[in-house]
């Protein structure tokens, strides 16, 4: 080397320009797709914030438990680096790193989490948002009311993170599955009455403006207690004069009892003999996560209300119903030991 320096002054200084550059071609491939500046996407959330996304998202936090399940549907685990202590759905959702409850979650562990998008949502409270934002994070809110407004949120986040045509196949194969079960429910002779009992003491019930109400209704049932606005309690001489053809019952653990302990409760107790859904033994257990959040699931919970109306009805498939049948569906899901109904409702509400 020192012959050719010598003889050759430029060849040095060139080959050591070239080596320098084969060291940096790690480094440069290394850079993150997020750093791609012709990625720029700006979107209308659903407080009506604008928000600009720079660069692809390659780490997201979720901050609510349906937000986890479009996520995952959407082909986005991998990215996912932070979801909350509810987020059990997928099961692959149990295994990301914790930022803390769903209303309670952790500014920090957040931020030490360094993501490029926040997935957040109304009942994390408007005070931990606005502090992100302070903190120069991209949060976008979701908050769907209504199963319109959930495949326009997976469509939203689709965009938001460069997975537009996932979202759009979702979507699609959601929606397909929502015509089938509106067109059997057009067919059906009889609309029956059904109740959705979300917690048996006191008995609180999904009234209008809830999901559970919408289902009911493209199911081809009618809403037992569709006079009450959102979720509300009931007395038991309301809920034998509503007299519900149908029970659809959240499943619900109680104080260490089976899934169907709210169920058992409801058909064990002496004064609802005479209502025709417990008499008639047209009980129902439903996943009270699929039924309860606004992701892709609660068009599974729409399928499984329409089978089991059908199926009391006498109109589907399947043999009659047996007392407290449970739907397809169930995975494994935490106990709600000591829950006041109040919180249930509330949690149910913002998940």
């Amino acid at each position: 080397m020192d012959l050719i320096e010598m003889k050759h002054p430029y060849v040095f200084a060139i080959l050591f320009l070239a080596l320098l550059c084969l060291a940096a071609v790690p480094a440069l491939a290394a850079i993150p797709a997020n750093q791609n500046s012709t990625f720029e996407r700006t979107i209308t959330d659903d407080s009506g914030a604008a928000v600009t996304i720079h660069g692809e998202p390659q780490r997201i936090v979720s901050l609510a438990p349906a937000n986890t399940e479009i996520l995952f549907a959407l082909g986005l685990g991998d990215r996912i680096v932070g979801v909350t202590d509810y987020c059990n759905y997928p099961p692959a959702a149990k295994t990301k790193p914790s930022i803390g409850g769903y209303s309670t979650v952790s500014v920090e562990k957040i931020i030490a989490l360094k993501p490029d998008l926040i997935v957040a949502s109304y009942g994390n409270g408007a005070d931990a948002v606005h502090r992100l934002d302070t903190l120069n994070q991209t949060v976008i809110t979701l908050n769907p009311a209504n199963i319109t407004g959930v495949l326009n949120d997976i469509t939203l986040v689709g965009y938001a993170t460069g997975t537009e045509d996932n979202a759009t196949s979702l979507v699609t194969s959601l929606q397909a599955r929502i015509d089938a079960v509106e067109q059997n429910a057009s067919a059906m002779a009889t609309h029956p009455k059904v109740a959705h009992i979300v917690w048996n003491d006191p008995l609180y019930v999904s009234g209008n403006g809830t999901f559970q109400d919408e289902l009911i209704t493209m199911a081809g049932g009618t809403n037992a207690f569709a006079d009450k606005p959102y979720w509300a309690t009931v007395s038991a001489e309301e809920f034998v004069a509503a007299d519900p053809d149908i029970l659809i019952v959240n499943s619900g653990t109680g104080m260490g009892g089976s899934e169907d302990a709210i169920a058992l409760a409801l058909e064990n107790d002496t004064r609802f003999v005479n209502v025709a859904a417990i008499k008639n033994h047209h009980v129902y257990v439903i996943d009270s996560d699929m039924v309860d959040r606004g992701g892709p699931r609660i068009v599974d919970a729409l399928e499984i209300v329409a089978s089991d109306i059908h199926d009391a009805e006498g109109t589907g498939a399947g043999a009659a119903a047996t007392p407290t049948q449970k739907s397809p569906g169930f995975d494994d899901m935490p106990a709600v030991a000591a829950l006041a109904a109040g919180m249930v409702v509330a949690l149910r509400r913002m998940q």
